[in-house]
């Protein structure tokens, strides 16, 4: 029999709790800090853009998530080590939620044994569930990770995303919408069964209140499909079937795939988009993925001539596919240029040479984008990458 940590009792006591489950954060944090024999540990939430570390308590400041350790861990969803202003040695936690990245966890002790590295990872681990948990309905998390108003579009068309980023052994997800307070018309979604990635992104005509209504119907509709079963072409037929419907007047471009995770195997339909990019071995094949596209989604597809088109590419292990809206290339640099696929390109290059995670790359590019612009972007520009990477036989 083995012998129980000196905090086992306590924890187990307290997740037996049905009180813990309506306790607020900081409160569930202590508690479970002094359960697991932790002196002092704080929770940093991720703010919208990925730009601060925001701490779920008020005597604490934001760190920047780049420059400093804790943003270092974040980055690297990796342990890191220091030396505690005060005494003793602070350890950073990434908190992850499957593949998604909320934030880390700072660990305060006198000094770091075996022991205390173990029940911190565990503290991260259940913390991490407990605010998946919670942020759906507890404004506290939204407020704090805000960093201005949020546009009633933006609110409106963000209550229907999913998560930032998903992924299993096989195949990881990520996507980043800018402007992050006032988007009106772009959107995205991903999901997983068991054998494939679904991902979809949008970009309604407009940009205003009924345009998040157009993305939020096309997403309904797509979703409704997929779990209901249906294959690629009677999916993309849902989507041009619900906007005739429901907002004749309306209608969207879009990439709608899904990826076989066993064979690698990309199927898409594109409905008047950009044309998804591919990257290979740290190289941009611009045009690997380029096909004629179909009308866009809604009427124009309806009063179409002939039936969609069913696009296929053999993708090969460690290949990232990068699906983005035009006001990406339609971005201005600092030159008050247009940033054109060209250049584009090379941002993308740049950003996924590094050999770094996929959410982090993409954070990467994104910021690099925004950094790039005399003034806000004069539209939604919405980024989603995926890397397929199945195990090694």
């Amino acid at each position: 029999m083995t012998a129980q940590e000196p905090g086992d009792t306590l924890l187990q006591e307290f997740l037996a709790d049905p009180e813990h489950l309506t306790m607020d954060l900081s409160t569930v944090v202590a508690r479970c800090a002094k359960a697991m024999c932790l002196q002092h540990a704080v929770v940093y939430l991720t703010d919208l853009q990925q730009r601060h570390l925001v701490p779920h308590t008020d005597v604490a400041a934001s760190l920047p998530i780049d420059g400093s350790l804790a943003g270092w861990a974040y980055r690297t969803q990796s342990l890191r080590v220091e030396e505690a202003e005060t005494e003793g040695v602070t350890a950073w936690f990434p908190l992850l939620d499957g593949a998604e990245r909320l934030g880390v966890l700072a660990v305060n002790q006198t000094a770091l044994t075996a022991g205390s590295l173990t029940r911190g990872r565990a503290l991260a681990s259940l913390l991490a569930m407990l605010i998946s948990s919670k942020r759906a309905y507890e404004d506290s998390f939204v407020r704090r990770t805000r960093t201005e108003k949020m546009q009633l579009p933006a609110e409106m068309l963000r209550a229907f995303l999913p998560p930032r980023t998903i992924g299993n052994a096989q195949v990881v997800s990520t996507a980043v919408l800018e402007p992050a307070y006032e988007i009106g018309g772009d959107a995205f979604d991903h999901s997983l069964t068991e054998t494939a990635l679904h991902t979809t992104v949008l970009d309604a005509m407009g940009h205003d209140l009924a345009s998040g209504l157009t993305s939020a119907v096309s997403l309904a509709a797509c979703r409704n499909a997929r779990r209901s079963g249906a294959d690629l072409p009677e999916l993309v037929e849902s989507v041009d079937h619900a906007l005739a419907t429901w907002l004749p007047d309306k209608f969207c471009t879009a990439v709608i795939a899904q990826l076989d995770l066993a064979t690698g195997v990309l199927r898409w339909s594109n409905c008047g988009h950009p044309a998804p990019l591919l990257i290979r071995d740290d190289r941009l094949l611009i045009d690997a993925l380029e096909r004629e596209p179909d009308p866009p989604m809604g009427l124009p597809a309806r009063l179409a001539s002939r039936p969609r088109q069913i696009h296929e590419y053999s993708l090969e292990p460690g290949d990232r596919v990068l699906m983005y809206t035009d006001g990406i290339t339609e971005a201005r640099t600092r030159e008050a240029n247009l940033m054109g696929l060209e250049r584009f390109a090379d941002y993308v290059i740049r950003a996924t040479a590094g050999g770094e995670l996929a959410p982090e790359s993409l954070r990467r590019l994104i910021h690099s984008l925004l950094d790039a612009q005399t003034d806000r972007l004069r539209d939604d520009a919405t980024l989603l990458m995926f890397e397929w990477r199945p195990p090694l036989r």
